[in-house]
């Protein structure tokens, strides 16, 4: 007979296993995203025999995660609707409609915890073809403007982090990825690369994700030894014939090539007195065989535009060459005209090329928003795009991607949410719901209860505009720090810089008043809108306050709507940013009973982090500006708040 005191030592060892257990199963690092699926196994999957890799995985995740009891998996005709699901059936016309189905069925599981979930699912079908991240991941692993870590792809990858990375694309309609950085190395085309990224090609794939790549337009004269790269030099044409049947024998299904040329000192057709349209076509009609496309950005400015204001130069330089580019040619263009800024008026090249295919290049990865460290959520500022850009009018979308080799894959747990924002808007286009989205973020990657999800909702639906506020309110942009586009920076200028890349060209402050003069009167970039926007904007008494300084140069004394002078409104905006920042942080730590220790640890020090570049934000651009507006003396926040911020 065992002794008392061992039966005691025996359930104490059992509750501390038992306890350490538990502690790991309740503890999350982020890594599952949003897919955290529980295993059910009680699906019985019935399915057309058909041994596609892609129909495997739909029959997979299913068998695996739905909780119901029965699926049938319908073939229709493939030129109907993407996916339906009613009455236990799934219909669809191809492998992907049967895999895009199965991610939306096993979404609405995870969202409503009751009900029928066929009452959420009817005909789907994505609004726009493309729908395309863009990784500006390099060869040696880093990642230009990366916040989460290094590459996934490069030098080295994991095989079970890239069939990860090609699953949660597919649960959110992504079906394009360019693997390289838009500042491409020539070294991306060499035979040894392209193998090796036909082996991530074959393993995203199945997935329904095609693999694009970034080109340096001197390729030919780094790879080919030819002296020129001359888009119109028939060696360089059957260079390229030669490169793209090398990678088609590779990779079968390969998307096309994405060009950052004649800009910020890439190589370009301008270098040889061609035109963008010379450049594109020429790579288009070597990829035409083969179903491939050529995305052209047109982020381009300075020599060829001196003097010229920089959020007038793409429209100054693509305008003329509308209708000259191939049918595969698409040109791909940011959604404001500058820079990724927290807030701009959209780009005016979508008013300009009628006759061009045209691609809108969204960031998901925070350049400008505070980077993986402040909680900012873009669908609303996506939504604001969308409301002048109709994505009905585009071939595709692409996002500037935030995701890196850190364990939960965005940095700040709140960064996934843009990366599934992008999926799902991508899909439904101008009937995307941002706030219903969050909710949909929300209550996969946290929980369902209502309080939370309510709660959080509200601080993700006004975050973006707290960040504008706390950062360059009232149309003020590019005031950050050179180079790492951080904190603020607004005194910025270095004589050895660009004019343009100085944060003093952008709001143009002095005793007299600040803004950077865009009207008629001014450089005239209101010029470049369609109707009614550019006479909206052209006059400083109908022109939106959140663009007055994008549009105008003002006194200090302007009355605002409101009745405040433009200084007291541009410092009532900042002070309102941290206020706002504040009560995030408050409101997290009252959700702490709803959220894993980990996650909910790692939120509450970046929403300090916030705070505290809030903070900054204030103290630097109110002091700065006051030295001009000189109506009152400077005090810091916590002064001006009446309190000590801890």
């Amino acid at each position: 007979m065992k002794s008392k005191s061992y039966k005691i030592i025996r359930k104490t060892i059992l509750f501390l296993s038992l306890l350490v257990f538990s502690l790991h199963v309740c503890s999350e690092d982020g890594h599952q995203l949003w897919l955290r699926y529980k295993e059910c196994g009680t699906a019985e999957i019935f399915s057309p025999h058909v041994s596609s890799a892609t129909l495997r995985i739909a029959i997979d995740e299913l068998r695996r995660y739905y909780a119901g009891r029965r699926i049938y998996l319908k073939r229709v005709k493939k030129d109907s609707m993407i996916f339906r699901f009613a009455n236990d059936t799934l219909s669809a016309g191809t492998d992907m409609g049967f895999l895009y189905g199965a991610y939306a069925i096993l979404r609405c599981q995870a969202i409503h915890k009751s009900g029928k979930i066929d009452k959420c699912i009817s005909c789907r079908k994505p609004a726009l073809k493309y729908r395309i991240l863009n990784h500006w991941d390099n060869l040696d692993g880093s990642i230009e403007r990366g916040y989460a870590g290094k590459s996934i792809f490069f030098p080295h990858f994991n095989l079970a982090i890239i069939r990860e990375y090609a699953r949660a694309n597919a649960s959110i309609g992504i079906n394009g990825t360019v693997l390289n950085n838009v500042n491409a190395s020539t070294q991306i085309l060499a035979l040894k690369n392209l193998k090796y990224i036909k082996n991530i090609a074959d393993i995203l794939r199945p997935y329904g994700i095609r693999v694009y790549l970034s080109i340096n337009f001197s390729s030919p004269m780094a790879l080919g030894l030819i002296k020129t790269a001359d888009p119109l030099n028939p060696n360089v044409i059957e260079w390229w014939k030669k490169k793209v049947a090398e990678i088609y024998s590779l990779i079968p299904d390969f998307g096309g090539f994405l060009v950052k040329a004649s800009s910020e000192g890439q190589p370009g057709p301008s270098d040889y007195g061609r035109t963008h349209a010379d450049g594109a076509n020429m790579l288009a009609n070597v990829l035409s065989p083969y179903g491939g496309v050529v995305m052209w950005r047109s982020f381009v400015y300075g020599a060829n535009h001196k003097g010229e204001d920089r959020v007038m130069q793409a429209v100054s330089e693509f305008k003329d060459l509308d209708g000259k580019f191939r049918s595969n040619v698409f040109l791909q263009s940011k959604n404001g005209p500058l820079d990724f800024q927290p807030r701009e008026p959209y780009a005016p090249i979508f008013d300009h090329m009628k006759h061009t295919h045209q691609m809108a290049e969204l960031q998901i990865t925070q350049e400008y928003t505070g980077q993986s460290k402040h909680l900012v959520y873009l669908g609303t500022m996506w939504k604001e795009f969308f409301s002048f850009v109709n994505p009905d009018s585009l071939q595709g979308l692409a996002g500037v991607s935030n995701i890196g080799n850190v364990v939960n894959w965005c940095g700040h747990p709140f960064s996934q949410a843009n990366w599934y924002a992008f999926g799902r808007m991508a899909w439904d286009g101008k009937n995307a719901d941002p706030k219903l989205i969050a909710q949909e973020w929300l209550k996969q990657t946290f929980c369902n209860d209502s309080v939370f999800v309510h709660t959080m909702t509200d601080i993700m639906m006004t975050s973006r505009e707290t960040c504008v506020n706390y950062m360059m309110p009232l149309g003020l942009h590019h005031i950050f720090k050179f180079d790492d586009h951080y904190g603020p920076e607004p005194d910025g200028f270095r004589a050895n810089y660009p004019l343009e890349w100085c944060p003093v060209y952008y709001h143009k402050a002095d005793n007299m008043g600040i803004g950077f003069d865009r009207s008629s009167f001014g450089t005239g970039a209101v010029k470049q809108y369609r109707e009614p926007y550019g006479s909206l904007y052209d006059n400083v008494k109908t022109c939106p306050e959140k663009y007055l300084l994008w549009f105008h140069h003002l006194p200090w004394t302007y009355q605002m709507k409101d009745g405040r002078t433009l200084w007291q409104e541009l410092k009532l905006k900042y002070r309102d940013g941290v206020v706002q920042v504040m009560r995030y942080r408050e409101i997290w730590r009252s959700m702490k009973k709803y959220v894993d220790l980990q996650r909910w640890k790692l939120v509450d020090t970046l929403l300090s982090v916030q705070l505290e570049n809030a903070e900054e934000w204030y103290d630097t651009c109110i002091r700065y500006f006051g030295s001009f507006a000189c109506q009152e003396p400077f005090l810091p926040i916590e002064k001006e708040l009446h309190i000590r911020i801890q």
